[in-house]
């Protein structure tokens, strides 16, 4: 290779668009003077040639402005003065001529620089306002151009080259049959299932590269593809396209939901309703969560019968106490009552595994093409390349089967409470701990809504012995269950010395844990929190009324996808929770997470004011006024069922009249057990 001496510094870049080098070697000129700048041409290449015509060296300057430094002029004087007077008086003869390379007009950097931040990587001056980064979609990258030719091989060929080749036409041939057959009588809707010529042979490619991977059997493989896409018929090669675009499409989806976003650079964000509180309760009903139809998804919202507790049972006995690791995925052995010959709870012995989720490297801005490298974020290692960076005493397992949470502890509706039917709403957090029961709870907080103040918070022993207490993400370590003093009412937390982690007391069991979240609740209390079913199969317990932030403000891509609560505080409110402090991973803090959670329904709320605010809503003489199209005769009393239930805001009641706001005391009106269940419980 040749060194960059200026050699193509006149010449336009080909890529000038698109071109993202930091330092190309042609020339990039400015859009803005583009236009204007004439043309350079070859021949006026060729006449900037000296007039020793091979000879590249650089020549000296004439002028003194020319000279780049003092320090080259010293160097040229001493030359001139240790040269003899012939060749100095030649040299003075013969006139210099100068160099294009410098005298030409110094390229502009390139069009396209990374942003850093979401900003440019220039200083803007201080008169320039920085605009604020915004998350920018991921661009699909351009199929690579590729002959109908095998791929190069890692590994040994499984047949050869031409063996290979007669196969992939072969194949190659079939998928050009099915397509064009397509692309005939594709209608408007089916446009996107045609391929495109580069496409078809990727896609050849690719299935014959995979087969390549299975030596033995490599032939067959490939031949018993052909055969199956020759007998394949149009409504099968359409319904097979119509599977892989949909899978793309929610990749896309998802990619473009987890695509990061910038740290926030501004202050937190301060929540303004303009509501008082009671105001605030008497509106909260319209952010109520159904939970009807969500049984799919973890939530639960029917009591196991004893009939379903037996089945689970009989499955428990039959599969003798092998599990599968939540973390690395290994088939081990669960001993509740620990081994005999040496007390294990588990066999397989430690478990190796990653703590950090895989993520997709972002590709280098210079080679926008390359293949994308997913990784653990826990390490930075690439998948495959590694069994795991953290090492555990033991296997671990969760089990989310609720015939199989009923039979270690059975689930219990929220009891009448005639003494909290006025409460305001709760907020609630628990943090989970592994045991040869499973995934159990070992750390429950309540606060109080919108104002945040703790109502309890407690650990919880859990029932069976613990394996690990997940301390990474619960932030209950083994000394705090360790120290911790029996709870009750009269005693309230106690703050620690050495840090500003409270001194948690520890409730026996997690049925003792339910029943003082009991004493807090009514059926009627709203209970919020983020990613609810969690906590409440947990708790063991079935809620009719609540508000999950993970459904509040749902992930792009759909169920079962769900927005982090981390992620959401830093996007919406500009907050940061579950930090790492001293580069040390204290765990999460419920009460943070609880209040976090609060915080963000708080926000929905303004912005459902704010929506109401613009159709024509006022408060006016203590009660929510409809726009005056819709102007009726009061109501005598605020709603507050949740929606679907026979309660809160919707659109029939709305259209009725004015909204009278409730007292703090009035908050939550009390229904019967059979409006309840009826409208929110899915029996």
């Amino acid at each position: 290779m040749f060194t960059a001496k200026g050699l193509f510094s006149a010449v336009v870049c080909p890529y000038q668009e698109t071109c993202t080098l930091p330092k190309c070697i042609f020339k990039h000129l400015d859009p803005k003077s583009k236009a204007s700048q004439p043309a350079i041409t070859i021949s006026d290449q060729l006449s900037a040639k000296d007039d020793h015509g091979s000879q590249r060296k650089r020549q000296k300057l004439n002028d003194e402005s020319e000279r780049p430094s003092s320090t080259a002029e010293a160097s040229t004087v001493d030359k001139e003065t240790v040269q003899p007077p012939a060749l100095r008086s030649k040299a003075i003869e013969k006139p210099h001529k100068k160099s294009f390379a410098a005298t030409r007009e110094i390229s502009p950097p390139p069009l396209k620089r990374k942003a850093v931040n979401g900003a440019s990587s220039s200083a803007p001056s201080q008169s320039q306002k920085v605009p604020t980064s915004t998350p920018k979609a991921p661009v699909k990258a351009p199929l690579k151009k590729e002959g109908l030719n095998p791929r190069a091989l890692k590994i040994p060929s499984p047949a050869s080259h031409d063996m290979r080749f007669r196969l992939l036409k072969a194949l190659h041939t079939e998928f050009v049959r099915l397509n064009s057959e397509l692309a005939k009588d594709a209608k408007d809707d089916e446009q996107k299932l045609v391929l495109s010529d580069q496409e078809l042979i990727t896609r050849a490619l690719d299935l014959e590269e995979v087969a390549a991977g299975s030596q033995s059997v490599y032939s067959n493989l490939v031949k018993n593809k052909i055969l199956t896409y020759k007998r394949m018929s149009m409504k099968q090669w359409v319904d097979e396209r119509t599977r892989e675009v949909a899978q793309e499409e929610a990749k896309e989806a998802a990619l473009k939901a987890t695509t990061l976003i910038a740290k926030p650079t501004e202050p937190p964000k301060v929540i303004e309703t303009g509501l008082t509180i009671q105001e605030e309760l008497t509106l909260l009903h319209r952010l109520y969560t159904p939970i009807s139809g969500l049984s799919s998804h973890g939530y639960v919202t029917n009591v196991p019968t004893e009939a379903d507790i037996q089945i689970a049972k009989q499955g428990i006995e039959a599969a003798k106490g092998w599990e599968v690791c939540d973390r690395c995925k290994t088939r081990f052995e669960v001993f509740p009552g620990r081994r005999e010959e040496d007390g294990a709870l588990t066999s397989g012995g430690k478990c190796t595994y990653h703590f950090g989720k895989p993520y997709w490297q972002d590709r280098p801005s210079s080679e926008p093409k390359a293949k994308r490298e997913k990784k653990y974020r826990c390490c930075g290692e690439s998948m495959g390349d590694s069994t795991g960076c953290t090492h555990s005493e033991n296997h671990v397992f969760k089990i989310t089967e609720v015939k199989r949470l009923a039979a270690i502890l059975n689930f219990e509706k929220t009891p009448e409470n005639l003494e909290k039917v006025s409460e305001r709403p709760v907020c609630i957090d628990g943090e989970m701990g592994y045991t040869v029961y499973g995934l159990e709870l070992i750390r429950l907080t309540a606060t109080t809504w919108p104002t945040g103040a703790p109502l309890f918070d407690v650990l919880v022993r859990p029932m069976g012995p613990i394996l690990d207490l997940n301390s990474r993400y619960s932030g209950v370590w083994p000394k705090d269950m360790a120290s911790a003093l029996p709870w009750t009412a009269s005693v309230p937390d106690e703050p620690s010395s050495s840090s500003s982690k409270p001194n948690l007391r520890v409730v026996d069991s997690p049925a003792e844990a339910r029943t003082l979240l009991f004493s807090h609740l009514s059926p009627s209390t709203p209970l919020i929190g983020h990613g609810l079913e969690n906590d409440l199969n947990a708790i063991r317990m079935i809620h009719p009324v609540i508000i999950d932030t993970a459904l509040l403000y749902p992930h792009k891509a759909g169920l079962p996808y769900r927005n982090g609560l981390k992620a959401l505080m830093s996007t919406h409110l500009n907050r940061h929770i579950q930090v790492v402090v001293d580069g040390k991973m204290e765990g999460h803090d419920s009460k943070e997470d609880a209040n976090a959670a609060g915080d963000l329904v708080r926000l929905a709320l303004a912005n459902e004011w704010k929506k109401m605010s613009r159709e024509g809503w006022a408060v006016r003489d203590g009660e929510f006024r409809p726009p005056s199209s819709r102007e009726g005769p009061a109501v005598p009393g605020a709603p507050s069922g949740p929606r679907g239930g026979g309660g809160g805001l919707s659109v029939e009641m709305l259209e009725e009249g004015p909204i009278k706001i409730l007292s703090v005391d009035g908050a939550g009106r009390k229904r019967d057990r059979s409006e309840m269940e009826d409208g929110e419980v899915d029996d």
